[in-house]
């Protein structure tokens, strides 16, 4: 594979049952192509996670997915309301996720650690009134 892979893939926002959707297209692809099983499941969860964020809180988005042979890097793009307090909205538990979406079992604070936890690399751009874009690199080898 010489130039990378790319994919893009639209987020239904307010659609939780085809929420993790494209984690789980991504997944299938990264199988077939032969990587590594927690790298697999690295990817699929940080992506699930991203993924649900766009659903509670951005009427969806679109993520885009680059295949190389030594990572993958993913962007995850929504117009949305944007985050406010990145540093807060990092922590463990904090959620602004309303009561409705807490009923359903979302919403439990944990979506951008568990980005960050199951990423090499996360960066997240943000605008209030805008939109945020969480960027996330798996690398598939060591960095060299």
């Amino acid at each position: 594979m010489s130039e990378p892979l790319r994919y893009t893939y639209p987020v239904n926002g307010d659609d939780f049952m085809s929420a993790g959707g494209v984690s789980a297209v991504v997944k299938k692809t990264l199988r077939e192509l032969g990587f590594d099983k927690d790298i697999i499941r690295r990817t699929a969860i940080a992506m699930y996670e991203g993924e649900i964020n766009m659903v509670i809180h951005a009427n969806g988005g679109v993520v885009d997915v680059e295949i190389y042979p030594d990572r993958i890097e993913v962007a995850l793009k929504d117009t949305g309301p944007g985050i406010a307090d990145v540093e807060l909205a990092m922590s463990d538990g904090y959620s602004t996720a309303p009561d409705n979406v807490r009923s359903l079992g979302f919403g439990a604070g944990m979506g951008l650690p568990n980005i960050k936890k199951y990423s090499d690399e996360m960066r997240i751009e943000t605008q209030v009134g805008v939109g945020t874009t969480v960027y996330l690199t798996i690398y598939t080898k060591p960095k060299a």
